[in-house]
């Protein structure tokens, strides 16, 4: 491939969510925001005016479909999207490339491989000499048959994901390279049948840390163009999920023995992944609050975590926390002070909400969605903050009962920046406990807290893999399986695509 003397044209398309197949939640239109056009040009800032790859290239903003993690995406809202893309491309070619921006977990009702299917429809309406590059998240899941579609996959490399940014940046500096005369990299790729939480494998730790060094130093080698290894995503059940390990680059050789030596490495290190905090069943976790004096300690509420696709409304934790005497009284009367954030129920919400701040209200919350193991919580208490216009939440109030501050909202909504509590009177702060439905702490949330702990509750994301009974995984997979499964080791030997 030979490069004109025109700007190359690269179309920029996708869908991505992070789909939990054991969440009774359904992602339908409402989840979803749409770019289009220079507005979703404009969403990456490596490609605003006055950056360098901006001018490299007309970027032409197809449309790009994202939500925030849920359940599975309803057939109809995906093949919508899917045709739109299609025919936007068809309609707006030809391109010399396209930056396919996804995330790697999306399950649609109906499909086992929805990133596969939505490449495939890319290829079809660009043809075959169009270059792809798909950006993806590492908790994503690569089949063979993605990894064959796209010409160029990489992924992130830090958990938390504080290099999105950074991964996007790097798909379409690949792509740019590529369409510049040296055509299609080489793929060496294989899948490592171990299948573990994100908080099993932060980056801010052994061995996930070592291994991530050694995927950005492989992917600085000559002869190879770039590196990727995917964690895969643990709360889907589809034969694809599990690692992946993929090197692009022109010297098979070198690209074959270095994915092969990045997949036992972390196959090798499968035992060796622990939580990125203290973590501990609810009870361990209230002993531990109850004896520190950490202003804030923070308690991570992971089996119910909306960014993980939680269906976020489980009540569990919700109705221990209402139920414990340490936080029934105010601090000044002796009590433990207390937020929990959050359980979304828009009919709880519009009840206090009418109600008013200073009111007393007595409403029944939450298990609306996923019932999990408790149904919906009485909560009563004064009405302390209702905000009607929050972007993601919605309609956002605060109920106070005794020491215990509870955020509603209208719909699901994480809560992982101090401007998340303060924007509704609260302060994080200087509140003895902050219960949040996440797991791994992201940046802020992490630097503010005092103390943190994982806290091992059940819900459609459960860190205890084992309870959600995995079905369709296809094989034996690390941690499902015990390894007289895999004989004396799996194959790790890699396909060149």
């Amino acid at each position: 491939m030979t490069r004109t003397l025109r700007r190359p044209r690269i179309a920029i398309c996708g869908m991505a969510i992070e789909s939990s197949t054991f969440s009774p939640h359904r992602s339908g239109w409402e989840a979803f925001t749409l770019l289009r056009g220079n507005e979703l040009v404009r969403r990456y800032p490596f490609l605003r005016d006055g950056a360098p790859l901006r001018r490299e290239a007309e970027w032409v903003g197809v449309l790009r479909a994202g939500a925030l993690p849920g359940g599975a995406v309803l057939t109809d809202v995906y093949e919508t999207v899917r045709t739109e893309i299609g025919l936007a491309l068809e309609a707006q070619g030809p391109f010399d490339g396209v930056l396919l921006d996804v995330h790697g977990a999306m399950t649609v009702l109906g499909y086992t491989d929805a990133e596969a299917d939505l490449a495939r429809a890319v290829r079809a309406a660009v043809g075959p000499d169009c270059l792809i590059s798909a950006s993806m998240d590492l908790h994503g899941n690569v089949s063979r048959e993605l990894a064959e579609t796209a010409d160029l996959v990489t992924c992130h490399r830090m958990t938390p994901h504080e290099d999105d940014d950074e991964a996007r940046d790097r798909a379409a500096t690949n792509l740019l390279r590529r369409i510049d005369g040296s055509g299609r990299p080489r793929k060496a790729w294989v899948q490592v049948p171990v299948l573990l939480p994100g908080e099993k494998t932060s980056t801010r730790l052994e061995p996930a840390r070592g291994i991530y060094e050694d995927v950005a130093r492989v992917g600085a080698l000559d002869g190879v163009l770039d590196a990727s290894v995917w964690v895969g995503y643990a709360w889907a059940d589809e034969p694809r999920c599990r690692a992946a390990v993929v090197v692009m680059g022109d010297d098979d050789a070198l690209i074959a023995r270095e994915a092969e030596r990045l997949a036992r490495r972390y196959w090798d290190a499968r035992d060796q992944f622990e939580f990125v905090a203290p973590a501990g069943t609810y009870e361990e976790c209230l002993k531990a609050v109850l004896a520190s004096d950490a202003q804030p300690f923070v308690l991570s509420d992971s089996g119910d975590n909306p960014m993980a696709g939680g269906a976020g409304d489980v009540t569990w934790t919700l109705a221990r926390l209402l139920a414990e005497p340490a936080f029934a009284n105010l601090p000044e009367a002796g009590g433990r002070s207390a937020i929990y954030a959050s359980l979304p129920d828009p009919d709880a919400v519009r009840t206090v909400a009418d109600a008013g701040v200073g009111h007393v209200v007595e409403v029944t919350a939450g298990a609306r969605v996923d019932a999990g193991p408790h149904g919906p919580v009485t909560l009563r208490g004064v009405v302390e903050h209702v905000r009607e216009d929050d972007p993601v939440g919605g309609t956002v109030c605060v109920v106070a009962a005794g020491g215990l501050k509870v955020i509603l909202t209208e719909r699901r909504r994480p809560y992982h920046l101090e401007s998340d509590f303060t924007a509704l009177g609260l302060d994080p702060r200087g509140t003895d406990v902050v219960v949040v439905k996440i797991g791994n702490l992201e940046t802020e949330l992490y630097d503010m807290a005092d103390d943190w702990m994982l806290m091992l509750s059940p819900g459609a994301v459960d860190q205890d893999l084992l309870r959600l009974r995995h079905t369709n995984l296809g094989g034996p997979v690390h941690p499902f399986d015990p390894d007289e499964a895999f004989g004396e080791s799996p194959n790790l030997t890699p396909h060149l695509l």
